[in-house]
């Protein structure tokens, strides 16, 4: 149990929803926020016990807030939320923390830090990796960008919801670091789906070749928690191929400016555009499947 602190949360999705809970379980004193009324009412619900309170916009929510934290969509929603003219910054005080967890761009993330640092605010950027289950459970990595005296001050609100914290370097690296983290998973994922289209087409039992494979060289996270539901053709869960594709022109964007190729993520980039035309777009990054046809049939 760390010491108690005045937090506000805000953004109540699929990743900061059970983050929020994690806080408040924590003995923090929680406030919370959320553009959409009816997600923040179905967090209400679900939280019931817990003493929370709700602002009705950021800069009240960052009123008397010690620590600040953010998980909203991109690069403009958090532009809006922190340095809007009723944002966090308007309110956050003097030597207060602020934490952004969405995944957005170095560059959102150096700006953000250099009004923090004319207010004297702390300020980490510090995107996730985990998943959702991560985020249930608590067990959440963080890569980090930010000053060490700003590490030191979120390290204790981290230890709520998170298994490991890494600091990168300095304010913009925590989310170049998951750029890397986004690439990554790409090419991971556009070998499994070729991978399973192949067993199946082999009159494979899934079952077995998962058993035979997954203690080798191919074992991934991947692997282990979206074999049997590629399989199964389940993806109504998970990390939207909406939000993969904005993270990987994230990543393409940066890429270009740093005179990098990134072939293999532009292809997979466009393979969940496939993916997206045929309504796969709020379904699991592992849906990239389905751009592969069924042994026999046609997409």
């Amino acid at each position: 149990m760390t010491q108690p602190r005045n937090v506000s949360f805000l953004g109540l999705g699929v990743m900061g929803a059970p983050i929020a809970r994690h806080l408040a379980n924590a003995g923090h004193r929680l406030t919370v926020y959320n553009r959409s009324q009816g997600r923040l009412d179905a967090w209400l619900e679900a939280n019931q016990g817990l003493s929370v309170r709700v602002a009705k916009s950021p800069a009240e929510a960052a009123e008397g807030a010690d620590v600040v934290l953010t998980c909203v969509g991109n690069d403009d929603d958090l532009s809006d939320v922190v340095l809007g003219p009723a944002g966090v910054f308007t309110r956050l005080k003097r030597g207060g923390l602020f934490i952004d967890h969405t995944t957005a761009s170095a560059r959102i993330a150096r700006q953000i830090y250099v009004e923090a640092r004319d207010k004297e605010i702390l300020c980490v950027d510090a995107p996730m990796t985990g998943s959702q289950i991560g985020a249930e459970q608590g067990t959440l990595t963080v890569m980090c960008g930010g000053r060490p005296e700003a590490m030191a001050a979120a390290e204790p609100i981290f230890a709520a919801y998170t298994r490991r914290v890494v600091h990168i370097g300095k304010p913009g690296y925590g989310q170049l670091a998951k750029m890397v983290n986004q690439i990554s998973i790409a090419g991971v994922v556009a070998g499994l789906s070729e991978a399973v289209r192949f067993a199946q087409a082999s009159h494979l039992d899934m079952d077995k070749v998962y058993e035979a494979i997954s203690g080798g060289a191919a074992q991934s996270w991947q692997m282990d928690n979206r074999w049997k539901t590629m399989a199964e053709g389940a993806f109504d869960f998970g990390f939207a191929v909406d939000w993969m594709r904005k993270d990987l022109g994230l990543a393409m964007d940066e890429g270009r400016g740093l005179g990098v190729s990134l072939p293999i993520t532009a292809l997979v980039n466009q393979f969940y555009a496939e993916v997206q035309a045929i309504g796969g777009g709020r379904q699991d990054t592992s849906a990239l499947v389905r751009r592969l046809p069924l042994p026999g049939k046609t997409k």
